[in-house]
């Protein structure tokens, strides 16, 4: 007797969980029925991250690394499944290297980024990298996975929370990622993607108050729109390279604090 097939329901996720749109709506695209997220979405998705920033940017840099690492072996178990959802395994072997790259950078970042200044006084003076907090990311179109990697790693591995808008017309690749990061070490809210329209979903992510970043690789000609929205709140905004994998890249999501300490007291 001949079945059915059961077609898989593409949702959001968003706090370590997997919820539809608010609104119900969804759009076409790769041949799916894809979750279309709508402003309330985003804002639970800022939400989510806010709450979830504080713990991971607790953890130590080592713990940090070693989350990322296993997002990394999760992705290499499911290799051939995503060769599907992007131009083939060449894209997903340099997503999983470029996860492991990233990840072995995250207990060598104070020692590169940071610095023991010289002062003319019994003091000690340290400069040290911390996380600027939640960072909205527009993701590129494509390479659909590799570009979403790219920067997501280098956001999340400096101790922010992200929030992603994935790309709009191959979007599959970026919600089974995120089956990959809910059975990874990754707590909930640390990273949070969301589908949809990409001109209904990025004003409101540029504009939001509590969004202390914004990492523009995947627009295109709303650019300016976007900065004069982020300018709000004083956005701290990267235009980074869709598909590149520096240390400067993670600098670009952090803060560098000075800190004066007296010495021998």
């Amino acid at each position: 007797m001949s079945r059915l097939p059961i077609r898989k329901t593409y949702k959001l996720y968003i706090g370590g969980e997997f919820p539809r749109s608010e609104s119900g709506r969804t759009y076409e695209a790769e041949g799916a029925n894809v979750a279309r997220g709508s402003r309330k979405d985003l804002r639970d998705a800022v939400r989510a991250a806010r709450g979830a920033f504080p713990k991971w940017a607790a953890l130590t840099a080592y713990n940090r690394g070693q989350v990322i690492y296993r997002i990394a072996e999760m992705l290499e178990a499911r290799r051939a499944e995503f060769a599907d959802l992007c131009s083939g395994p060449k894209e997903v072997d340099r997503s999983i290297d470029r996860l492991v790259w990233y990840a072995g950078w995250a207990d060598k970042l104070a020692q590169v980024l940071g610095s023991s200044n010289p002062v003319a006084g019994p003091y000690f003076n340290f400069t040290v990298p911390e996380p600027t907090g939640v960072v909205g990311i527009l993701a590129p179109e494509e390479p659909a996975l590799a570009g979403l990697v790219s920067r997501l790693a280098p956001a999340i591995v400096g101790g922010n929370a992200a929030v992603v808008v994935a790309s709009e017309g191959s979007p599959l690749a970026a919600v089974e990622l995120a089956e990959v990061l809910a059975t990874s070490d990754v707590p909930g809210g640390v990273v949070n993607l969301l589908t949809g329209r990409r001109e209904e979903l990025a004003p409101v992510l540029a504009g939001h108050m509590d969004v202390n970043a914004l990492d523009l690789a995947g627009a295109d000609g709303e650019v300016e729109e976007l900065e004069r929205l982020a300018a709000d709140n004083v956005k701290r905004v990267v235009r980074g390279a869709p598909d590149e994998q520096s240390p400067w890249e993670v600098a670009a999501f952090l803060e560098l604090k000075t800190v004066w300490h007296p010495i021998g007291v």
